[in-house]
């Protein structure tokens, strides 16, 4: 279909982009018209590559191929962003000029001024109904949105002018859209004893804590790991997306040698080192003189879609990725990026109050799908940018770039934060739990046994787990040597018997 694409006429967003000769961040959607034959489309990592019969060929006009591109690609604020930046501006007036009224003619003039603050020669309307911006359910939308009188047209977004992320409206995130998370959560820990979840609750915060450091190789000392536990406890109690509390944040969970006093203000990037002087970029972080309109933008959005009835794992998607590629400090982005998932959730009431839900476990156990949450934006972006590394690893950006951070399609990492809410419900909560469960059971069998202190039960069951239910002789002999052979093999039994699913390797 590829070959048969190439021979058919662009439309829509792929069409505009050859005519102005711009290389953008690519669409999910690409478009093209055939001379025959019926609409068909293809699927390939993630993409959608769609030919339309020739009744739907728009015409040459650029407000034409506009309007395809909204009707069938989307809308694409980045795209529009760089477009509206080389259509003339007469050229888009008098098509708007010769349609008013039309709802995606109202949709593009809205978009224009929204998108570069500038206001075409062209009356206010005074009639006609409202229409939404963003059609519901084709996109997550803010409720009950902005009512603009221009051009009657009700401003839906998740955001404003300087952050304004698109999440669509997938077959996976409906799907996805429609599991109680809460309930769930609520399903499972109703199956264990109060004192049990009490005590799975202390864990729970140390593996958080480990897991989020863990994926970025590092190792906290046993004063930054309590900083991050005590953080993660007030995650439920108040809303972290402010400036004077991020930075409060970074503070408490940085070496103290790293702690911010504002956002940075030196050009940083994600990478490593492969050689002497030679570094591989996986990442170019927006410059430092526009973060602060970029991270207002998000704080922002981040107030519209609490407000705005957006799901609560949508809205945390959206925040907390967009906080990491925003990466605003020098040193903690990451972390922070998965405490604000813990605070906006707890905040949206998404999970049981009190509850610490490992997601960083989750997100650990399977950095193949986390590395893609990242890489749907950093992989295409990286095609872009353009920067020069000295020969101390400074690096230096060129041309303006904040477009690329203020209008990120961010439905791939909401799928796979859902995927992440899912798997911790299911494995990590459970296993947590089932863990415990197993380990009260075995204690009580050992105790009928032998009446031993409970460091030495401890250490039997866990050296135990670690020998695949049996105890070596060498530990034996070392730790236990005042249990006689029936005592032992009963005690060894006891472990077995607790742990009938075998040894959880996490412990």
């Amino acid at each position: 279909m590829a070959e048969e694409a190439a021979q058919n006429r662009l439309a829509g967003y792929t069409f505009l982009c050859d005519r102005y000769r711009l290389n953008l961040l690519p669409n999910w959607h690409r478009a093209s018209v055939c001379q025959t034959g019926t609409l068909r489309s293809t699927i390939q990592g993630g993409r959608v590559e769609s030919v339309y019969p020739l009744s739907y060929w728009p015409g040459d006009g650029t407000g034409n191929h506009l309007e395809f591109a909204l009707k069938y690609d989307g809308v694409n604020l980045g795209i529009l962003s760089a477009l509206f930046e080389v259509i003339p501006e007469t050229e888009l007036t008098e098509w708007i000029f010769s349609k008013p009224t039309g709802k995606y003619t109202r949709k593009i003039w809205f978009l224009f001024e929204f998108l570069t603050g500038k206001e075409l020669p062209l009356p206010d309307l005074t009639r006609g109904n409202y229409v939404d911006l963003l059609e519901a359910d084709r996109y997550y939308t803010t409720a009950p949105g902005r009512w603009v009188q221009r051009q009657r047209v009700v401003d839906n977004l998740l955001g404003g002018r300087s952050f304004c992320p698109i999440i669509r409206r997938t077959e996976k995130l409906a799907v996805m859209e429609g599991i109680d998370l809460h309930q769930q959560c609520e399903q499972v820990i109703t199956a264990y004893s109060p004192e049990l979840l009490r005590r799975a609750l202390s864990y729970l915060y140390s593996k958080e804590t480990k897991s989020s450091f863990e994926i970025e190789q590092i190792k906290p000392s046993a004063s930054r790991t309590e900083k991050f536990i005590g953080l993660l406890e007030m995650a439920e109690h108040r809303d972290f997306c402010e400036k004077p509390l991020l930075i409060d944040v970074q503070n408490r969970i940085v070496d103290p040698r790293f702690r911010d006093t504002d956002y940075r203000s030196s050009q940083n990037y994600v990478g490593q080192t492969i050689s002497y002087q030679k570094q591989l970029v996986h990442y170019v972080c927006p410059k430092p003189e526009d973060l602060s309109e970029l991270m207002d933008g998000l704080l922002a959005s981040h107030r519209m879609m609490k407000e705005g009835g957006i799901p609560p794992v949508v809205h945390a998607a959206a925040i907390s990725w967009g906080f990491v590629f925003l990466h605003p400090f020098d040193d903690g982005n990451g972390r922070i990026h998965r405490f604000l998932i813990h605070n906006i959730l707890s905040l949206r009431g998404a999970i049981p109050q009190g509850l610490m839900f490992p997601v960083s476990a989750a997100m650990l156990k399977n950095p193949a799908l986390y590395d893609q949450s990242l890489e749907a934006f950093s992989n295409p972006l990286m095609q872009l940018i353009e920067y020069d590394l000295d020969e101390l690893g400074r690096m230096t950006v060129a041309g303006e770039t904040s477009r690329w951070y203020r209008n990120i399609d961010m439905t791939a990492q909401a799928e796979a934060l859902y995927d992440f809410v899912q798997l911790t419900i299911a494995q990590e909560l459970v296993e947590e739990l089932d863990f415990l469960s197993s380990y009260d059971m075995t204690r009580a069998l050992i105790q009928e046994i032998v009446d031993m202190p409970d460091r030495l039960i401890d250490l039997f069951i866990q050296l135990c787990l670690q020998n695949n239910g049996r105890l070596s002789a060498n530990k034996s002999e070392s730790f236990f040597a005042f249990l006689t052979e029936s005592e032992l093999a009963g005690m060894e039994e006891s472990v077995r018997i607790g742990f009938v699913k075998g040894p959880c390797s996490s412990h």
